[in-house]
């Protein structure tokens, strides 16, 4: 049950001016607040004659009742014809796939069903042909012949200038 007309967005008086004023809805007080007075142009004011019916108060836009669940149990108490589940957010990766499946099982939709976490895939590394290896070219060969070179052991500007006074 939606209602005939879209409800304004009700934002804050000057919110769309100033940074430090948020767009969360707080009552215009000021003695002459042209939101307050309802001018034309500006924001509408909060109004009961703006409220949903009493019906389709807390309704998901599906038009199902929400019913939170944290536990697979918890879906004893959701009525399948007239309510949904949403899992917890505080439900970890094994309980929420448990309630997932007690859910099909008693053809109860599920509003959020998606694991937290992408599952990873294995990566296997895939074995070098050994005949590449074998037959590699000379120039390779020297390469790995010659020796690395020492890592300079890093000094600091305290033992730079110890190093000078003792010569």
């Amino acid at each position: 049950m939606a209602a005939s007309y879209p409800r304004p967005r009700f934002v804050r008086e000057e919110s769309w001016r100033y940074k430090r004023v948020k767009t969360a809805w707080r009552s215009p007080r000021g003695k002459t607040s042209r939101v307050r007075r309802s001018k034309k142009g500006w924001p509408a004011v909060v109004k009961i004659g703006y409220s949903r019916p009493k019906a389709a108060r807390g309704m998901h836009p599906s038009g199902f009742r929400e019913v939170l669940v944290w536990r697979p149990s918890d879906l004893d108490n959701v009525d399948a014809k007239t309510q949904v589940a949403r899992i917890a957010h505080t439900v970890g990766e094994n309980k929420r796939v448990l309630i997932v499946e007690e859910a099909k099982k008693k053809s109860i939709r599920i509003l959020n069903p998606g694991l937290k976490k992408a599952p990873e895939l294995e990566v296997v590394p895939e074995p070098e042909p050994e005949a590449a290896t074998a037959e590699a070219p000379p120039e390779a060969k020297e390469k790995a012949a010659k020796p690395e070179k020492k890592a300079r052991k890093r000094t600091t500007t305290k033992e730079r200038k110890g190093r000078k006074s003792s010569k």
